[in-house]
């Protein structure tokens, strides 16, 4: 068995919910918030047999969309410089960890 821990941009999170439990997934959403980027972030928790993860995987890529977004730059006490302009930084998509799951119970 398996924990599959993601780590998905909120633009995406009902999508991507939607689609686990139409593939006959279970998951569980936390919010959460990142250091780089504004906009908000959601874990999802996703326990599964271990011959289900690689489908899975399928699932969430699907699910899941980048785009680019403006963020502001670098506060700097330099007058003058680059770093205050404005950026455009590439967004979404996700990161997922997946760890051996010992025992498991529901109740």
């Amino acid at each position: 068995m398996k924990l599959v821990m993601t780590v998905i941009s909120n633009s995406d999170v009902e999508k991507v919910m939607n689609e686990i439990a139409n593939n006959g997934y279970s998951a569980t959403k936390i919010s959460t918030t990142g250091q780089f980027l504004v906009e908000g972030h959601t874990a999802v928790l996703i326990v599964c047999d271990d011959e289900r993860v690689e489908k899975l995987y399928e699932v969430l890529k699907a699910s899941v969309s980048k785009r680019v977004v403006r963020t502001p730059g670098v506060t700097s006490t330099l007058h003058g410089s680059l770093l205050n302009q404005s950026v455009d930084v590439e967004e979404g998509g996700g990161i997922a960890f997946t760890i051996n799951v010992e025992e498991f119970q529901k109740f």
